[in-house]
């Protein structure tokens, strides 16, 4: 699966630094203007950018409203509940994040094709027939099977900062709802086993973990895995 209009626009951030949505829509190509617009006012409320009002845009130089990756957020905003509901009514195709960083990462904690590999093992043990989407495959992550019983799991990486994990954790949030066509089926994110993860999680209402029934898989850097059901 191709980048997302979300993927080129923070790309273009951390390659060419501070920008106006004008500046934004030529840099990635991604049009109307007006969709730069609504991309960034959104991700800035998840706490990806800054969006700076009445400043001189280092490209055209032009004083406008400029975005600019946040480089000191760590976790969901306050109100993780809002950014939910929202991510859930806006477009959740457009915060999916497949590029599979399987080296391009600066933590301690496996690659996602790692957490698949682990996972599979684990499921297989347990008696379950997987089918997995290795690397840039599309589909879904990992099919798991055991008689009438079906488990759908999606799965990310560690990223390589703090505000690209929010990020991850909202995509894989909106793909298991993008999945949710079985009502027999269970449903589960998987993610290394990293405090920003789990506090992320935690932070996630009960009233949404309930209602979705999504359920979490924490994976260790030592191949351990925590089934959390919600």
């Amino acid at each position: 699966m191709g980048q997302t209009n979300q993927d080129k626009i923070l790309a273009s951030l951390e390659r060419y630094g501070p920008q106006c949505d004008d500046c934004l829509s030529e840099s990635t190509l991604v049009r109307p203007r007006q969709q730069v617009h609504q991309i960034c006012s959104y991700i800035s409320r998840a706490g990806l950018i800054e969006r700076i009002r009445n400043r001189v845009c280092p490209r055209c130089h032009r004083r406008k409203i400029t975005n600019e990756i946040n480089r000191s957020g760590d976790d969901l905003p306050r109100k993780p509940q809002s950014i939910f509901d929202r991510a859930a009514s806006e477009g959740l195709n457009d915060l999916s994040e497949r590029s599979r960083n399987n080296k391009n990462h600066d933590v301690e904690a496996l690659s996602e094709d790692e957490i698949k590999q682990c996972l599979e093992a684990e499921l297989r043990r347990q008696g379950w027939e997987t089918e997995v989407a290795w690397g840039n495959q599309q589909g879904i992550d990992i099919d798991a099977r055991r008689g009438q019983e079906r488990w759908i799991i999606e799965v990310k990486g560690p990223g390589s900062r703090p505000p690209m994990r929010v990020n991850y954790f909202l995509a894989i949030l909106g793909e298991l709802l993008q999945r949710m066509d079985d009502p027999e089926a269970r449903y589960s994110l998987a993610l290394p086993d990293l405090p920003q993860f789990r506090r992320l999680w935690e932070r996630l209402p009960a009233l949404a973990k309930e209602r979705t029934g999504i359920g979490a898989i924490f994976v260790s850097k030592d191949g351990a895995i925590e089934f959390l059901d919600r």
